[in-house]
């Protein structure tokens, strides 16, 4: 007698937020992104009453970036960054290729200049600051790194001989070198001596693994347990990973390290908006100001294009080529010509006190 046939339940569709995340790790997009972009996705799902993407379009986009800066009076990068996330989801995600997708228009951002602290605001906040967030605060100052570059760092990319960081993986995914300031030496290592003692332990008690980019852990599958591969600042406690669900000791997360520099600030005095990133504006600023070559500052914080750098030498009061601008002698009356109107004719700049 012929065997019934089993029933065999059909297999659903793996659900929106499933689908964005499972597209943002194939595009190797960072943790934060995939954060971002997840949550913009769902007020932009709840803000038109859970409706599917797929049965909206180009005026429900429209009117939710237009409900974040009228009713929301969020900032044009915020603007923008929703944009980003909903413009990801209908290329990347559903697959949809539409004309208006590209009509959108970004939000205009201002261009602000950075709040730079002095060399003497630098040091009331560093000196005021104690323990790890403390090492930290002043390595990002002495370096120029961000804090993620920062807090991310691996113990095998600080090279003592060379006098040297190397930073992996930074902003835009590239990697750079940058200076390891000799006054940090001596109380680094220290750190990366107690850093060694937890490490330990934590073998001993059968974790001391780390996390690995890019599948490492595949390819070299004790890398993650070795001491070169550890965060030069760990965290206090182990942690669950979000994405592998393995137990393992994350690195120092950036809000103690916020929090500690916003108190630093207040008990300084110190009225100015002051944020860890403060700390790399004036490691740009600082060097500049010590007639640093604007091209070496470039390189050392990461930018790609040297208009990125210059706007530091608006924060100093400095010209293009990094001179010092002041009415008496700006613009140089020797090289600098005026054409009048119509004629080729070119006549010398009147003095100041004419």
């Amino acid at each position: 007698m012929p065997e019934k046939p089993s029933f065999v339940a059909p297999i659903s569709p793996p659900r929106l937020l499933d689908q964005v995340r499972a597209r943002i790790r194939f595009k190797h997009y960072s943790m934060r992104t995939e954060q971002a972009y997840g949550d913009w996705i769902k007020r932009f799902v709840r803000h038109f009453g859970k409706r599917h993407p797929r049965e909206m379009g180009v005026e429900e986009v429209q009117s939710f970036l237009s409900h974040l800066a009228v009713e929301g009076r969020v900032a044009a990068s915020t603007q923008n960054q929703a944009k980003s996330a909903l413009l990801f989801l209908y290329k990347e995600v559903l697959g949809v290729e539409l004309p208006w997708l590209d009509k959108i228009e970004a939000a205009k951002t201002s261009r602000r200049l950075p709040v730079v602290l002095t060399h003497g605001e630098v040091a009331a906040v560093l000196s005021s600051m104690e323990g790890t967030a403390g090492l930290v605060a002043r390595l990002l100052y002495g370096t120029g790194m961000r804090i993620m570059e920062g807090l991310r760092l691996r113990v095998k990319d600080v090279d003592f001989g060379r006098g040297e960081i190397l930073v992996r993986d930074g902003k835009g995914a590239k990697d750079r070198v940058t200076m390891l300031p000799v006054a940090l030496e001596s109380e680094l290592r220290e750190h990366l001596v107690r850093v060694r003692e937890l490490h330990r332990r934590d073998l001993a008690a059968g974790h001391g693994e780390v996390y690995l980019p890019y599948a490492l852990d595949r390819k070299y599958p004790s890398a993650g347990r070795e001491w070169g591969w550890q965060y030069v600042f760990p965290s206090a406690g182990l942690s669950v990973d979000p994405r592998s669900g393995a137990v393992r000791r994350h690195h120092m997360m950036d809000q103690s390290v916020q929090r500690a520099i916003r108190q630093a600030v207040r008990n300084t005095g110190i009225d100015k908006p002051a944020t860890p990133h403060t700390l790399r504006h004036s490691f740009a600023a600082h060097l500049l100001k010590s007639s640093y070559d604007i091209r070496t500052v470039q390189e050392l914080l990461g930018h790609s294009d040297v208009s990125t750098t210059m706007i530091y030498t608006h924060v100093l009061n400095r010209g293009g080529r990094g001179w010092q601008v002041r009415w008496i002698d700006w613009p140089p009356r020797d090289r600098l010509r005026r054409y009048s109107a119509g004629t080729r004719k070119s006549r010398p700049m009147p003095s100041p006190s004419s």
